[in-house]
């Protein structure tokens, strides 16, 4: 499995200040580990950079992708899909439940967020459903928009529960992505405008591979058990 995001700062191309993207891939080896795969600058954010990427990931070995956790960005959900054909795309959780709570006003929204919470925090699947189907019940004429957005869309948020051997906290969400996203702005915030991308690249690159040889040489963020009993289970599904 592959957590998936892209970095922005502001970094100056032909005389001007621009915001550029570095895109970050994170996945899990055969021991649990954690490991980045990926750190590519690129101007934007799109379909064909992000296909560009998983393809020449795939050409350095990467293979057997249960699942990938990714925001909502719709060139990278397109290259998912075209990159990774039969895996599961995990919509980060959170990113979900700030989208659908963004219009809802702020006298309800503390009581309509915490209810709203609840859809993820079920024992399992089925569970799941049964507790959505009653919020949209509850909701559907008060915040009739959001609640077709959570219909439309709730699925792809849901695909964790398919992995019921690991903890649901560590691929539900990029919260993993956000605490290194957060921790790389607070180095690279010294520095108002990147002279060009090269500079900023190696910033990057030389902290998040601190960071990757630290997880080398930790405890396994899924235990290797799981990994192997996944691999099994899939296997004989095959």
């Amino acid at each position: 499995m592959i957590w998936v995001d892209a970095l922005y700062e502001k970094i100056r191309y032909d005389r001007q200040a621009k915001n550029m993207a570095v895109q970050v891939v994170i996945g899990i080896d055969k021991k649990g580990r954690r490991e980045v795969l990926a750190i590519e600058p690129v101007h934007e954010e799109s379909e064909p950079t992000y296909c560009k990427l998983f393809d020449n990931l795939k050409t350095r070995g990467l293979k057997d992708v249960w699942l990938v956790v990714s925001d909502a960005h719709k060139g990278l959900v397109k290259a998912i899909q075209k990159s990774f054909v039969a895996t599961s795309r995990q919509r980060c959780k959170v990113h979900f439940m700030r989208n659908i709570l963004a219009h809802i006003p702020a006298k309800g929204k503390a009581i309509f967020a915490e209810k709203l919470k609840q859809i993820w925090l079920q024992p399992d699947l089925d569970n799941a459903g049964t507790y959505t189907r009653m919020l949209v019940e509850s909701y559907e004429h008060r915040y009739s928009e959001e609640i077709e957005v959570l219909e439309s869309r709730l699925e792809d948020s849901l695909q964790f529960y398919c992995f019921e051997q690991i903890d649901s906290r560590k691929i539900s969400s990029t919260n993993m992505r956000e605490c290194l996203n957060r921790e790389t702005r607070r180095r690279t915030s010294v520095v108002e405008i990147f002279p060009n991308m090269d500079s900023y690249t190696r910033l990057v690159t030389f902290y998040l591979l601190e960071y990757s040889e630290d997880w080398s040489t930790g405890r396994s963020y899924i235990r290797q058990e799981i990994i192997e009993h996944i691999q099994a289970e899939r296997k004989r599904a095959a």
